[in-house]
């Protein structure tokens, strides 16, 4: 990572906006894939709700709120997630063209359920994340309707960004990811390819769930894989953010500079995206990763960026106290 992205980015963080707004803009969702963090009961625990039961908005209300919310916060950046956007593709169909006249950096994390929009491709600082969990056998059977036959006929025309959760029913499969990899990367369609690692509640079990010796292993490979195949965009700091993630989110920059709202525009997901008390000491949230790893740039060989933003975090939220 170049010191002037770095700066680049730290300037951005603390500039006075909202760096990161999520929005999840719809609860619903045609697939019911396993250990989906969104449906869980933990997600909103704060309110004793689930995002199934939240209430969520469509058509003119729907784009109307986002814009009033996005002005509110004037985000860098905007992730509009779900539930599945595309249930929402009308509105969405209005309403990004307006975030980009905005200049808002907008990443929508979607299965590929359904076409994307051809219109879509020309959206400009408009990001498509598909999400695809392994290789066509166990991906089909998690993610049915979202099959990779649909996937690949409905990503057409458009360029994207792979994006898989490693879990453990195929983190211990020999040669795996690299065939994975090696799938996606030969798609026109595919620009980038991102891997996170299944991040558990605090004391959750499950076969999703890496052990210890297999999330070491598991990262040693992506690192290789890195290496070997361009478009994994994994570069030795997010690596890095993976084997040391934050110790709780009050310590996770990602968390910290972050506000995500649910279906009904209203209610937070705390402490970060995951909701309830997710385990840290397990993280593989490529996000934080990536941002612990500009926290943990030295500004001129000397002090980590981190400590400057906590510093100016905790500045700030004295000064609203003082002027609220």
């Amino acid at each position: 990572m170049k010191r002037s992205d770095v700066l680049k980015a730290w300037g951005k963080i603390l500039s006075g906006r909202q760096p990161t707004l999520s929005i999840e803009i719809t609860r619903e969702c045609p697939l019911r894939c396993p250990g989906c963090y969104a449906y869980e009961p933990e997600h909103l625990q704060e309110t004793g709700q689930t995002l199934r039961t939240v209430s969520d908005y469509k058509g003119d209300e729907l784009i109307a709120k986002v814009l009033e919310i996005v002005r509110e916060h004037r985000p860098l950046h905007l992730s509009i997630v779900g539930g599945e956007p595309l249930v929402r593709f009308r509105e969405l169909d209005r309403l990004l063209p307006q975030l980009s006249e905005m200049k808002i950096a907008v990443q929508l994390v979607t299965s590929a359920v359904r076409e994307i929009p051809k219109n879509w491709s020309q959206i400009e600082d408009l990001y498509l994340v598909v999400s695809i969990d392994g290789l066509q056998p166990e991906h089909d059977a998690r993610r049915k309707p979202a099959t990779y036959e649909r996937i690949l006929r409905n990503i057409v025309g458009q360029k994207i960004t792979v994006h898989c959760t490693i879990t453990g029913q195929t983190a211990n499969r020999p040669g795996y990811y690299e065939e994975f990899v090696e799938f996606w990367s030969a798609r026109d369609e595919v620009k980038k390819i991102w891997f996170s690692l299944f991040t558990p509640q605090i004391g959750a079990e499950g076969e999703e769930i890496l052990d210890a010796e297999t999330r070491a292993r598991v990262i040693d490979e992506l690192e290789e894989l890195s290496r070997r195949f361009p478009k994994l965009d994994l570069p030795k700091e997010i690596i890095s953010g993976y084997r040391q993630p934050p110790a709780s989110p009050e310590e996770c920059i990602f968390a910290r500079t972050t506000l995500n709202l649910t279906a009904n525009l209203e209610n937070k997901v705390v402490p970060c995206q995951f909701g309830g008390a997710p385990d840290c000491s397990q993280c593989g949230c490529m996000a934080s990763a990536g941002l612990a790893a500009v926290g943990d740039y030295r500004l001129f060989g000397a002090v980590p960026l981190r400590k400057i933003f906590f510093l100016s975090d905790n500045i700030g939220k004295t000064v609203r106290k003082v002027l609220n």
